[in-house]
């Protein structure tokens, strides 16, 4: 047990990172083409536009929280917060992010396995990405339960020195989570396993930010005399 906590937490996070920037790049250098949400909101607009704003929302509110709440260090905090008080802020703020990201995703996955022109024109990849995310999200929300039972704080300093350890090429840092809830293990190797399958979804467009939009010049349309 002790190897495979160590290969799964230990040596997988750093294949994860390197398929995630390597995939990437290769992507974008060689497949610009596809670099695309693939949006089907033509296809069908109803309640799209609310499942979307749901879903990106609530992922955008759990990505960056995830991203501070692990690799901020605790002496930058501890001033003024104490690890028991920033466990409850993420269950707060998680909770409510991650029930709307449920929500939102919920009805993307059924529109999209559902209506028949959408389903026609979606990838084996659109539908698995979108049915892992609900199913992450989902284990994000389970997870609330075991930490209830120790709002100490000691949890998340455990996944703060854990992620912090990865990111700083520390020895041993799968034993920092070796003895926590096997829903936060598998919540966390659900999330790995997305850091792979990134390139190679229609998930990259999120490293696309349209700032030339802003500041393009006005398009002029005129209908044939």
């Amino acid at each position: 047990m002790s190897y495979l906590n160590t290969l799964v937490f230990g040596i997988y996070p750093y294949i994860a990172l390197v398929v995630l920037f390597v995939g990437t790049w290769a992507r974008y250098d060689h497949g610009q083409f596809t670099w695309k949400a693939h949006s089907s909101q033509m296809l069908r607009k109803k309640n799209m536009v609310l499942a979307s704003v749901l879903f990106h929302v609530g992922i955008l509110v759990i990505f960056f929280g995830h991203l501070v709440g692990l690799l901020t260090p605790h002496f930058l905090y501890e001033p003024f917060m104490t690890p028991g008080t920033k466990q409850v802020l993420a269950i707060v703020v998680g909770g409510i992010a991650g029930v709307m990201c449920l929500i939102g995703g919920a009805m993307l996955a059924y529109r999209r396995l559902t209506d028949p022109r959408v389903k026609a024109s979606s990838t084996f990849a659109d539908n698995m990405i979108i049915i892992i995310l609900v199913v992450q999200v989902a284990l994000g929300l389970l997870t609330i339960l075991p930490t209830l039972g120790h709002l100490d704080g000691s949890t998340m300093l455990k996944f703060s020195a854990w992620a912090q350890g990865i990111f700083t090429l520390q020895g041993g840092v799968a034993d920092h989570i070796a003895d926590v809830h096997w829903i936060y293990k598998t919540h966390i190797f659900l999330g790995l396993t997305l850091f792979v399958l990134f390139p190679f979804t229609r998930l990259v467009h999120m490293l696309s930010v349209p700032v030339e939009y802003f500041g393009r010049k006005y398009q002029v349309v005129r209908k044939r005399a």
